[in-house]
C-alpha cells in the first residue's frame, strides 16, 4: 500500500514538473512550432533547368526534385512544408519552364528559408576526353560539352548524377588519413556505374560538385558493385557537410531562385486562439463527465488526462513537431482515444466488483483484463497512424505523428497512471469504501456480492 502510494506521489510530482515546463518553458530553447496555416511563413519560388533533360523524362525528374527538397526542409516529417511543381510558359526549344514552390511555416525571415534549403548539390559524373588542340574550337562550336579548367580536355555526359545515389559515408584513407566520401549507387546507379567504367577503363571520370570539379579519379577497371569514392583537398567538416548534403537530397537538376515573399497566416490568431479555447472546453465536458459518471475514478482518469495532455504537449516541444490545423486535430483525437481507455479500464473494474472481488484485486484483475481490447484498438490505431505518416504528404504526416504519439502516450497514462493513482487509495478490505465506490456509479443496482 505504501509502494503504490510512493509511485502515485512520485508521478504526480513528475507531472507538475512537465506541466510547469509546458506552461512557462516556452520562449527559450524549446518553442512551439506552429505550422504556415497558423504562424505564416516564407514563400520560395525555384526555376528548374531542364536544358539537359530528355522531355520523357521531365516529369520524373520534377517529382523527384519536389522529394528531395520536402525531405530536406522536413526531415522528420513535421515542419509541414508546402513543396510542389508547376509548368510554365514555354522556353526555346518547345520546352516549357519548369517550376518548384516551397513554402516554409514560422520562417518568415527570407535569408534563413534560403538557408533552409540550403546548398544542396548538384552531384554528377562526366568522362574526360582529350581533345586535339586543332579540333578544340570545333567541340566548343558544337556545344556537346562543357570545358574544364584544363583546355585539352572536354568532359562528357554520363547520366550518372545525385538522382542514383542511394547513400553517402565519411571515411577516412586508411594510409594517408585524408577523409573521403564513399557513395552506394541504387539499383539503376549501379547499372549504369558498371556500364561506364567497363567501357572506359584507363578514362578520367571526374566528378563535379555544382559544376566544380572536386575530384579526377581514373577508371582503373570494371566497377560492377555501385560502389564509388569522392576524394579530394577535403577537410573532415567539408566532407561531413557533403555527406549530409548527399544524404538528405542531392538534387536531381540543377535550379534557381527567382521569387521570395513572406505570406501570412491563413487561419488568423483570432481564429486559432477560439479554437483553442473550443478545445479547452471539449476537455473539460469530459472530465466532467467522467466525474459525474465514475466519481472518484473519474476524478482520478481527470487527472490523468491533464497529465497526458502535460506529457504529449512536452513531446511536441521536444522533437519538435510543427502544430498545424491538421496537427492540431490528430492531437484532439487522440485525447479521445485516451478517455476511450479510462472508460473500457472502469466497465471491466465494474464487471470485477459485481463478480464480487474486493477493491484492490478488483482494480488489479480489471486492470489485466482490459488490457487485451486496449493492446489491440491502440496497435490498430498506431498502424494507422504509421500508414499514412509513410506514404502521405507532409500535411498528412504532421497528423499521423501527432495522432500516433497521442496514442501511445495515452496508453502510458491509462495503464499506468490511472492504475497507480486507483491502487493508491484502494484498500484491500474496507466495507465503507466498497459502498463509497457502489454509489459512485461504477457498479448500478443491488448485488448480493456486497452484503456484508
Amino acid at each position: 500500500m505504501l509502494k503504490n502510494r510512493l509511485i502515485a506521489i512520485s508521478l504526480l510530482v513528475a507531472s507538475i514538473l512537465v506541466g510547469y515546463f509546458v506552461i512557462h518553458v516556452e520562449d527559450t530553447k524549446f518553442p512551439y512550432r506552429f505550422g504556415l496555416d497558423i504562424a505564416g511563413g516564407t514563400h520560395l519560388v525555384y526555376r528548374a533547368d531542364i536544358s539537359q533533360i530528355e522531355s520523357s523524362e521531365i516529369t520524373d525528374s520534377m517529382s523527384a526534385l519536389r522529394d528531395v527538397i520536402e525531405k530536406r526542409t522536413n526531415l522528420f516529417g513535421v515542419s509541414e512544408p508546402l513543396v510542389q511543381t508547376e509548368e510554365g510558359s514555354s522556353l526555346e526549344g518547345g520546352k516549357k519552364e519548369h517550376r518548384l514552390i516551397v513554402e516554409l511555416p514560422g520562417v518568415t525571415d527570407i535569408s534563413q528559408a534560403v538557408q533552409m534549403i540550403g546548398q544542396t548539390p548538384l552531384l554528377e559524373f562526366k568522362l574526360a576526353q582529350e581533345v586535339p588542340a586543332e579540333d578544340l574550337d570545333i567541340s566548343l562550336e558544337q556545344g556537346t560539352s562543357t570545358v574544364a579548367q584544363e583546355p585539352t580536355f572536354v568532359f562528357i555526359e554520363t547520366g550518372i548524377s545525385g538522382r542514383v545515389i542511394e547513400r553517402a559515408q565519411l571515411q577516412f584513407d586508411s594510409t594517408s588519413g585524408e577523409p573521403t566520401v564513399s557513395l552506394s549507387f541504387n539499383s539503376e546507379g549501379k547499372d549504369l556505374f558498371a556500364k561506364v567504367t567497363s567501357e572506359n577503363v584507363g578514362q578520367i571520370l571526374a566528378i563535379f560538385l555544382d559544376n566544380q570539379i572536386i575530384s579526377t579519379p581514373v577508371i582503373r577497371e570494371a566497377i560492377r558493385d555501385g560502389k564509388a569514392q569522392i576524394s579530394g583537398s577535403f577537410t573532415p567538416q567539408e566532407a561531413k557537410t557533403l555527406v549530409r548534403d548527399i544524404n538528405y537530397g542531392a538534387l536531381p537538376l540543377p535550379i534557381e531562385l527567382i521569387s521570395t515573399q513572406s505570406v501570412g497566416a491563413s487561419i488568423g490568431s483570432e481564429t486559432l486562439n477560439k479554437g483553442i479555447w473550443v478545445a479547452l472546453y471539449g476537455i473539460l465536458a469530459v472530465m466532467i463527465f467522467l466525474i459525474v459518471w465514475y466519481r472518484l475514478p473519474g476524478l482520478l482518469a481527470a487527472v490523468s488526462l491533464l497529465i497526458y495532455i502535460s506529457l504529449v504537449l512536452a513531446v511536441f516541444k521536444l522533437i519538435p513537431v510543427t502544430l498545424t490545423s491538421a496537427g492540431i486535430a490528430g492531437f484532439i483525437l487522440s485525447i479521445g482515444m485516451a478517455v476511450d481507455t479510462n472508460v473500457l479500464i472502469f466497465e471491466r473494474l465494474k464487471e470485477e466488483l459485481k463478480s464480487g472481488r474486493d477493491i484492490d484485486s478488483a482494480v488489479r484483475e480489471g486492470f489485466s483484463r482490459a488490457w487485451l481490447s486496449i493492446r489491440d484498438s491502440n496497435i490498430s490505431s498506431i498502424i494507422t497512424a504509421v500508414i499514412l505518416f509513410w506514404f502521405g504528404t507532409s500535411l498528412v504526416e504532421g497528423f499521423a505523428l501527432t495522432f500516433g504519439l497521442g496514442v501511445l502516450v495515452s496508453m502510458f497514462t491509462a495503464i499506468t497512471v490511472t492504475r497507480s493513482f486507483l491502487l493508491a487509495i484502494s484498500p484491500k478490505q474496507d466495507s465503507s469504501f466498497k459502498r463509497f465506490l457502489f454509489s459512485s456509479g461504477l457498479v448500478s443496482g443491488e448485488n448480493e456480492s456486497f452484503k456484508n
